[in-house]
């Protein structure tokens, strides 16, 4: 959807924590005579806070950043304001991260190589059509329609694997989360079946590509 003529431009707050991302992103929304970025900020705090005292039209928000990710700074503007209108950009593919996203409030979900064109067509669609739909790239989309029926690790089975992760054993992991051994076993035997994974090694590697842990 085009913007009026008389419509003032889109006011952007840009969310991330390289200097040159944020470069080139403000480069291509100048570039925009519809566009305007109020602000720039490098994490979710500082995102929070900026949007109470900007409140822009839309906000691109990465998500691994420090101090506070996306995914909880999404959460906290979207309790501030629930018209928000917040679009993921990264670089992370996984299917569970895009679903954390949408769930906490984001609009879209796009990924960084998406096309300088289809990223400002994505902020118009989402500013001026009050009849958008969430967007997801549609390799995310692919992965999402395909672990629909899945079953998701619980919290602790997730905690588990990110342990697992760090090269922990069941005995040291046992010891981190304050529990017996033979209840790491049953998370851990839980999380291959439920990740379809042949050992640890392969379930961390699934665990990492679809957005359910962090390095």
């Amino acid at each position: 959807m085009t913007q009026d003529a008389f419509q003032p431009p889109t006011r952007i707050l840009v969310v991330d924590d390289h200097p040159l991302v944020r470069d080139g992103l403000v480069a291509i929304l100048q570039t925009q005579r519809d566009m305007e970025v109020v602000g720039e900020v490098e994490d979710g705090e500082q995102a929070v806070l900026r949007y109470r005292e900007l409140q822009p039209d839309i906000v691109l928000m990465d998500l691994q950043m420090p101090r506070m990710g996306g995914i909880e700074a999404i959460v906290r503007i979207c309790k501030l304001d629930p018209s928000a209108r917040i679009v993921v950009l990264t670089t992370y593919k996984g299917d569970v991260q895009a679903v954390k996203a949408l769930e906490a409030g984001a609009c879209a979900y796009l990924l960084k190589s998406v096309l300088r064109r289809e990223l400002v067509e994505t902020i118009r669609e989402i500013r001026f059509d009050r009849l958008w739909r969430k967007r997801l790239p549609q390799e995310i989309a692919a992965d999402v329609a395909a672990h629909v029926l899945d079953d998701a690790l619980s919290r602790r089975e997730a905690e588990v694997l990110g342990l697992i992760s760090g090269g922990n054993s069941n005995k040291a992991i046992a010891a981190l989360m304050g529990i017996s051994e033979d209840t790491v076993k049953a998370h851990v035997k839980s999380i291959l079946r439920k990740l379809n994974a042949r050992d640890r090694t392969h379930a961390v590697t699934l665990g990492l590509r679809r957005g359910i842990i962090e390095l």
